[in-house]
């Protein structure tokens, strides 16, 4: 077996094959991820700061099927910096994963029936709820429920401007089945399907599926691809996978250079839905914390897959190594003192 080349703190690997300038209604720049751009883009932790002020983190995410969903974006949030994470359940489940969550509070969503979310009483919840950045979607129950209440969360107005927001797993499942869902969204977004679930997306969208070409193996289908798909929704899109792409609607993309079977397994998309989410708290811009969480999360997946080789990583191992990974950057960056992993000077004699 050919030795796998190390990825990160290092000059990167050339682009793949096939990745390039994407062309199209504008023109597109690609840039691949390294340390010294992900370094570029942590946010200030100030030695005086407190946890109001690195962010308050929103969570609609869970249900009694898939609890470990919302626990794991939870953590990761938490990992990645955030200073206060909040978990919004269905109030029936609030005392199961009040009893799960240690670091993050839990709210009450107001239901129509067992498990299911009213979603008028819902919004008005979350709205009225203090937060800097929401995730929406990682494990919550299918249903008309549920797409009427993150369709109703997207549309919000709030003032003075709509905090940011992740959609991801069954968020994007409910876009799907919305025509021309972008039409109504009043929040920066951060979409961050796998490729089923883009497709999907695209698919409702209007775009045959077949257009786009080769998503799991072919680096240049996928840029093209995600970029379109940018431009017509207007936000941020992340397409995961091997070197996973990063598109702007502006027309900028970037792409990780991480390659790594290791995180095909449950929940680790949960984790960069966590930590995007934890960096838009933070004060990141959508694009800015999608590439930064991206490539922590990548990192940190090459962390574990040192430690235990290609198979077995659980996602459970994911969000300590994103403290590690961001600690490591910040040294790279050279201001490890001002970004708060550096050791404090030594106070002047009086």
């Amino acid at each position: 077996m050919p030795e796998r080349t190390s990825v990160g703190f290092g000059p990167p690997d050339a682009s793949p094959p096939g990745l390039g300038s994407v062309t199209g209604s504008a023109a597109s720049v690609t840039t691949q991820l390294d340390d010294e751009i992900a370094s570029s883009l942590l946010p200030a932790r100030p030695e005086r700061g407190h946890k109001g002020i690195f962010g308050k983190l929103l969570v609609v995410a869970g249900s009694i099927d898939y609890a470990g969903a919302a626990l794991l974006v939870c953590r990761a949030g938490g990992r990645a910096g955030a200073g206060l994470v909040t978990l919004a359940v269905p109030e029936s489940l609030q005392p199961l994963f009040a009893a799960k969550v240690v670091e993050a509070t839990t709210m009450a969503l107001p239901e129509d029936d067992v498990e299911e979310v009213d979603p008028e009483a819902a919004l008005g919840r979350i709205l009225d709820h203090d937060h800097d950045a929401i995730v929406i979607g990682p494990g919550l129950r299918p249903g008309l429920a549920t797409t009427e209440l993150i369709s109703a969360l997207l549309a919000a107005p709030e003032e003075p401007t709509p905090a940011p927001a992740v959609v991801d797993a069954e968020a994007l499942r409910s876009l799907a089945s919305l025509d021309t869902w972008w039409e109504s969204v009043t929040r920066r977004i951060v979409l961050t399907p796998h490729v089923g679930e883009f497709r999907r997306l695209r698919v409702g969208s209007g775009v045959d599926p077949d257009a786009d070409g080769d998503l799991v193996d072919d680096d240049g289908a996928r840029a093209t691809a995600a970029a379109a798909a940018a431009r017509q929704w207007r936000q941020v899109v992340v397409l995961k996978g091997a070197r996973t792409v990063i598109a702007d609607p502006g027309g900028e993309i970037a792409v990780a250079p991480f390659e790594n079977p290791a995180l095909a397994s449950g929940g680790t998309g949960d984790i960069l839905a966590g930590a995007v989410g934890a960096l838009l708290a933070q004060g990141l811009e959508p694009f800015s914390a999608a590439r930064l969480g991206v490539y922590l999360h990548g990192l940190a997946g090459e962390a574990v897959r040192g430690r235990i080789g290609d198979a077995g990583l659980l996602a459970s191992d994911l969000p300590d190594e994103l403290a590690f990974a961001r600690k490591r950057l910040a040294a790279r960056r050279g201001a490890g003192r001002r970004l708060g992993f550096g050791a404090r000077e030594t106070a002047p004699d009086a």
